[in-house]
């Protein structure tokens, strides 16, 4: 077995080759000899540390949470994205580019909880809800944007088209040939999002102004 090089404790090597995998390969087809060999340590270690795979899995779920959690309230908190700046979108994705590096086993675990009946999965998705309401809230005494008829409906809307690049995001790789979640991929995202969001489907941000020119 190798030896654990960096300043991390086991457990958190643990976990987060465990995240790696789980995500990688979904927690199902990983076994706990897997994760341990990964880590660099015995799978008698492992279970010391957690207990069982699932004990495992419930420290990564509350990890990812946690993390997530850290990202949304600075989404939504003091120093939370300029309604008035055209280049914050105060989207998930954006705080996902900012937060996490690009090789970043999370968002691939993300979509794994999203799609699965977890509880995790459960409690992630309403705090991204709330979220969305919120910032259609802001929004909207901004004079930015309508709630619409249906705030609920517009609020989940939304927020289904920000997870969409997550959960879609190896897809979208493939048809873009760029990675949404790169920079240039979300340059370019967050362009056509704000000009359909601002113009609906008729947006062309080519095309001058009305008026610029006689």
């Amino acid at each position: 077995m190798r030896s654990i090089k960096d300043d991390r404790t086991a457990r958190a090597v643990i976990r987060d080759e465990a995240l790696a995998l789980f995500a990688a390969h979904g927690p199902d087809a990983v076994s706990v000899r897997q994760i341990a060999t990964a880590a660099g340590v015995s799978a008698a270690l492992v279970v010391h540390h957690f207990g069982s795979k699932e004990g495992l899995r419930d420290v990564v779920d509350r990890h990812v949470l946690e993390t997530f959690d850290g990202m949304l309230t600075e989404m939504t908190g003091e120093g939370a994205p300029d309604l008035y700046d055209p280049a914050a979108t105060g989207s998930l994705v954006e705080a996902v580019l900012q937060h996490l590096p690009a090789d970043s086993p999370m968002p691939a675990y993300l979509r794994r909880m999203l799609l699965t009946d977890s509880e995790a999965g459960k409690e992630l998705f309403a705090k991204l809800f709330a979220v969305s309401q919120g910032m259609l809230a802001a929004l909207s005494e901004a004079g930015m944007a309508a709630p619409g008829a249906d705030p609920a409906v517009r609020a989940a809307f939304l927020m289904a088209n920000d997870l969409a690049v997550l959960l879609l995001r190896d897809r979208l790789t493939e048809v873009l040939g760029v990675d949404p979640l790169s920079q240039e991929g979300m340059a370019r995202w967050a362009s056509e999002m704000l000009a359909v969001y601002a113009s609906g489907l008729q947006a062309d941000p080519q095309l001058p102004e009305a008026g610029g020119a006689s």
